[in-house]
């Protein structure tokens, strides 16, 4: 059971990513639907209240807007260069930490170390 919950919190954080890079390419409706469901945690129900349809329509806007974003994601891959950016940037901070500067490449080595910090702060606005 903790494994099915664990897959579906990992599908939802997912989707929440996708919906950030393309959210902007659905309609209103898909997005807030969608945000609702996702990140806010409602359920189909309480979306429907919300706006005034019926349960299905809610289900089928939100499969709909999954195989969008997954559709777009498998196209443009911006997600996925987007995480690997990160991993890289990480992966190099960690590594100029290990580095013991001489003389003349402390404050070059400081400088990287900035542009880094300021790159991975950036992408988490």
């Amino acid at each position: 059971m903790e494994r099915g919950m664990e897959q579906a919190m990992k599908k939802k954080v997912s989707l929440s990513w996708l919906l950030a890079f393309y959210g902007e390419m659905l309609t209103e409706n898909q997005r807030e639907m969608s945000r609702l469901h996702w990140e806010e945690d409602l359920t189909l129900t309480e979306i429907a209240q919300q706006f005034s349809i019926s349960r299905q329509s809610v289900h089928d806007t939100i499969t709909r807007t999954e195989k969008q974003l997954e559709g777009l994601e498998g196209k443009l891959g911006l997600l996925r260069r987007f995480q690997a950016v990160e991993e890289g940037l990480k992966a190099c901070d960690k590594e100029l930490a290990m580095v013991v500067p001489a003389n003349e490449t402390g404050e070059h080595l400081d400088a990287a170390r900035r542009w880094i910090k300021a790159l991975l702060d950036q992408e988490e606005q």
